[in-house]
């Protein structure tokens, strides 16, 4: 039946295929039990079924229609979705803004309340969420037009569309024409994510996404379109005109159909005709000199506004935003029914119902309050104050004309009769608007789209012109180019990235572009093993190292033409004294060599030791990147870790032993095994407890309760003195755990680190965690990450005290010879030590068609007898397709209490052979687990490591 179908409707025949990107696979789900396929969940079958059927059907179009075809395609999908978007943006904003004026309306103390709530809850889902979503979103916009490495996808848009809605709703003084803007640019951006196209191709569309943003936000398609090419992407090619026109279009179409507009393009605003004398001009003039002095001086507030928050408010995200709302609920409680509502005030005004103080309040309070939430950074664009704020000026400017030439001491030749106060108010609204965005076109039109007269034309002309003009003298430069300097980028004049493509390519280094996982082969690794790892591996070719050094390399055509026994190292066939490059060696360089010896890989060294690869692909895959931005996200960088408790003990000088405590239930028990581990190999031991604090806020500047923290280390601090250790303590403040960990390891010395883990990672992409992924690859000491078992206690859940026998007697040690098993077995008989009956149970796991290698297990039998190990020790010998299944049988038959394993190494490689053995055994075990990796050769130089378990012919003979 299939066959009758068009392609992209084949997918009940063919689930499987939509569960990798490569679709050629299904893709393992972390979470999923051993054995159960992926398609048994049903949230997987319906995300696979959308994520298949939604890309199959624009491939499909893809196929059928030409690329401007599509293009046109696509932006009448943008701005369909824009306008719907800015129409849920308004009518959420508009119902929570509602309840709020219900609620004042019964008791006015609802307002700063209200505000610093809602407020804090926008500011929480902004950071948790989406940090890049912080203010009005232009800049954000802007500068992945530039082709910097900003964020846009479907999670912003949601993100931005929220916490706008929670920003507006609760009083806080910003528009949400911005937003709509990054929302509408966000979904263009995810729809090109979608029809994968070219960088230039996506950036267009980005382009349409923002004009329909704007338009459907103001009901203006010709100032969406104006907007974009005046400001944001400086292009007028066909394409991005076209594109950006058919989207902005659509977007406002949508916005009026459902804001109860119907399809009649005139007025929102209750306006007169607009009526204009020769005489007026010095009074439209003067207008716009006030607009730009004013607007010149806003737009340097917007910038001091955000360097006092940093300076004298460093606090989070939702904290800035939730004072921001509470002060603008305390300053609502004080003004006039009639000043709380920007869209209200701006049609009061017009309507010219306003007296001169309430309009001088009108406008200082707008421009306070708007400065005070810019500067925290809530969700909201500047567009909306910046028109009320021009109104209110506009109608200042005309009550003190009328007030002036009705003096009695004033000359009637110098009488201006003012025809149309509505004529200023307008005006005032494009000068500002003008003098704010540095836009005098976009301002032009946008006001003449709103009160549809085409008369106002020559006034904003004459008021835009004079007042972008002396805004410019006083704040130089777009306001959103201000705001991404401020964040650490600069675009030049044509609104690109500083310097040329070449220039950009110029200075990258091997560094930024290299892979620090790098798969490498020893030298003593025999031609065998290198076969079979060449068979199960795509690369084609591998570094070959001794002692932390490069050697040589190996390729597949050292491997195939070759007559020599499978016995015979590798060392013997490899090229010797290979090209490599230094970490600061530019890419020109790269490319020099890659290009001069026709190699299709070059390893990075520091010295003489491996700490990364390049391949033509890693230069293809950093173009891409800089081109689009996929894989990056706008924010803060991650600064060093700050100490802020510390307690210093006697040292001893052999050695540190670093425990972090985290969770005052587990602390006893990690406590317990480290200081099993330093008394036996007599080191120092050193207690860590970190305290994280979001990104944008410095550790060393930030305040912290350190109370949980200096209780957590009291306990490490009882142990030492009744086990007679040496125990130092300290406690961090840090954006990042792993990074505070890697600090405190350089700082100190630290010669092993035993660390707790929940025993599964959540992220696909993650072999045991993002902080255990990043420690395993750098940390260059002993690791040890204990996963707590379920039967730890006979207690039951409830947990004894820091000096309670632990239950852990019978501990099972799989063994195949790498070097994490031999530091997993080297470790043992410190860790025996705390356990009152202790036995010791050795095991060897092999394919069903091979012979084990009893040598490993005697060996290993050997060796804790020599270190005085004298507790009964068996040997096991198994015989399984899956090395974790027949461990996890064993220990669960054998009623064994803790698992010791080797870690294996990340290596994609590795992986291909036999899959992650570690992680798949402590995810599904119920007893202890800890996992031992050796030291690092080198922080994240990537160099693989023997595989602690594994089939003995697996090619870790190395």
């Amino acid at each position: 039946m299939s066959r009758f179908l068009p392609p992209w409707l084949t997918f009940p025949w063919d689930l499987s295929r939509w569960f990798s990107p490569d679709r050629s696979s299904p893709a393992p789900d972390p979470d999923l039990p051993m054995g159960l396929p992926p398609w048994h969940q049903p949230w997987t079958v319906f995300q696979a079924f959308i994520r298949g059927l939604t890309q199959d059907f624009l491939w499909q179009l893809r196929r059928w229609l030409r690329t401007k075809e599509l293009a046109l395609l696509e932006s009448c999908v943008i701005g369909l979705v824009s306008g719907l978007t800015a129409v849920l943006i308004k009518e959420g904003a508009n119902s929570i803004s509602t309840w709020r004026a219900h609620q004042a309306h019964q008791n006015l103390l609802w307002l700063p309340i209200i505000g610093l709530v809602g407020g804090w809850c926008a500011g929480w889902l902004t950071l948790k969420f989406a940090p890049e979503t912080q203010g009005s979103g232009i800049p954000q916009v802007k500068a992945a037009l530039a082709r910097v490495p900003v964020a846009l996808n479907l999670r912003v848009a949601v993100v931005k569309l929220a916490s706008t809605m929670l920003v507006l709703g609760s009083g806080i003084v910003l528009g949400r024409q911005g937003p709509t803007v990054q929302v509408g640019a966000a979904l263009a951006a995810q729809l090109s994510q979608w029809v994968p196209t070219s960088p230039d191709y996506r950036r267009q569309m980005i382009a349409a996404g923002a004009a329909a943003g704007l338009a459907a936000g103001f009901n203006a398609p010709i100032a969406g379109v104006l907007f974009v090419v005046e400001e944001l992407l400086q292009d007028v090619s066909g394409l991005t005109l076209g594109t950006a026109i058919l989207a902005s279009f659509i977007g406002a179409v949508v916005s009026r159909l459902l804001g109860s507009q119907g399809l009649q393009f005139f007025s929102t605003l209750p306006t007169e005709t607009v009526r204009l004398t020769v005489q007026e001009l010095p009074l439209l003039l003067l207008l716009g000199v006030l607009a730009g002095l004013l607007g010149g001086l806003f737009s340097r507030g917007v910038l001091a506004s955000r360097f006092l928050y940093e300076r004298f408010l460093p606090w989070s995200l939702p904290g800035r935003v939730a004072v921001a709302g509470l002060l603008s609920g305390c300053a609502a409680m004080a003004l006039p029914d009639m000043l709380r509502d920007n869209v209200g005030l701006r049609d009061w005004l017009v309507e010219g119902h306003g007296t001169w103080h309430l309009t001088a309040l009108a406008f200082v309070s707008r421009f306070g309050l708007v400065l005070l939430a810019t500067g925290s950074g809530a969700s909201g664009g500047l567009f909306a104050p910046a028109l009320v704020l021009g109104a209110s000026l506009g109608y200042c400017v005309t009550l003190a004309a009328e007030a002036f030439f009705a003096l009695p001491n004033v000359p009637a030749d110098w009488v201006i009769t003012i025809s149309s106060p509505a004529t200023y108010v307008l005006t005032g609204m494009g000068a500002f608007f003008s003098a704010v965005t540095k836009g005098p076109i976009t301002a032009i039109v946008i006001v003449f789209e709103m009160s549809s007269n085409f008369d106002l034309v020559l006034p904003l002309m004459i008021g835009s012109v004079v007042a972008y003009t002396l805004a410019e003298l006083i704040s130089k430069g777009s306001i959103y180019d201000r705001l991404l300097e401020a964040g650490g980028i600069h675009l030049n004049r044509r609104g690109d990235r500083p310097g040329s493509t070449v220039a950009e390519w110029e200075t990258l280094t091997a560094a930024q572009v290299m892979q620090q996982r790098v798969e490498t082969l020893d030298r003593r690794v025999t031609l065998g093993a290198a076969q079979r790892i060449f068979a199960a591996s795509n690369h084609r070719g591998f570094p070959v190292v001794d002692r932390e050094q490069v050697v040589g390399i190996l390729t597949q055509v050292d491997v195939a033409h070759c007559n020599y026994p499978p016995q015979t190292p590798i060392g013997d066939l490899m090229t010797p004294h290979p090209v490599t490059v230094q970490l600061a060696d530019t890419l020109a360089h790269v490319l020099y060599l890659l290009n001069q010896h026709q190699i299709s890989r070059l390893p990075v060294t520091d010295g003489r030791k491996l700490v990364g690869i390049i391949t033509r692909a890693d230069i293809i895959r950093a173009e891409v990147k800089q081109l689009t931005g996929s894989y990056c996200v706008l924010g803060s960088q991650i600064q060093p870790s700050y100490v802020v408790y510390q307690t210093r003990a006697p040292a001893l000088g052999r050695g540190r032993l670093l425990v972090p405590l985290a969770n005052p239930i587990t602390a006893p028990t990690l406590l317990q095994l480290a200081a099993a581990i330093a008394r036996d190999r007599d080191y120092e031991l050193e207690c860590l407890s970190i305290i994280t604090v979001p990104p944008g806020r410095p550790p060393a500047e930030t305040p912290v309760d350190v109370s949980a923290s200096i209780a957590l280390l009291q306990q490490a601090l009882s142990l030492g003195q009744d086990w007679q250790l040496s125990v130092h303590t300290q406690a961090r403040v840090t954006h990042d755990v792993a990074q505070a960990i890697l600090d405190t390891i350089r700082e100190r010395r630290i010669d092993v680190t035993l660390m707790g883990w929940k025993g599964q990672s959540r992220t696909a992409d993650r072999v045991f965690g993002n902080t255990m992924d990043t420690l395993i690859r750098q940390a260059p000491c002993e690791l040890v990450l204990a996963k707590l078992g379920d039967r730890l206690y006979s207690s039951g859940s409830v947990y004894p005290s820091l000096f309670a026998r632990l239950h852990l007697n019978r501990w099972l040690v799989p063994l195949a010879g790498g070097p994490n098993a031999q530091q997993a077995l080297e470790m043992l008989p410190s860790l025996v030590s705390i356990s009152s009956t202790p036995e010791i149970i050795l095991c060897q796991v092999t394919k069903p068609d091979t012979q084990p290698h009893g040598q490993v297990l005697s060996q290993g039998q050997q060796y804790l007898k020599r270190r005085g190990v004298t507790c009964p020790i068996q040997t096991r010998s198994l015989h399984n397709a899956s090395v974790s299944e027949a461990i996890l049988h064993l220990a669960q038959g054998d009623h064994c209490d803790v698992i010791v394993l080797g870690a294996t190494r990340e290596g994609l490689l590795k992986q291909a052979l036999s899959g992650n053995i570690p992680e798949a055994i402590a995810r599904h075990s119920k007893q202890t687990v800890l996992v031992v990796r050796t030291r690092a050769p080198s922080p994240d130089s990537g160099e693989t490591q023997g595989d602690g378990v594994g089939f003995s012919h697996s090619g870790h003979e190395g």
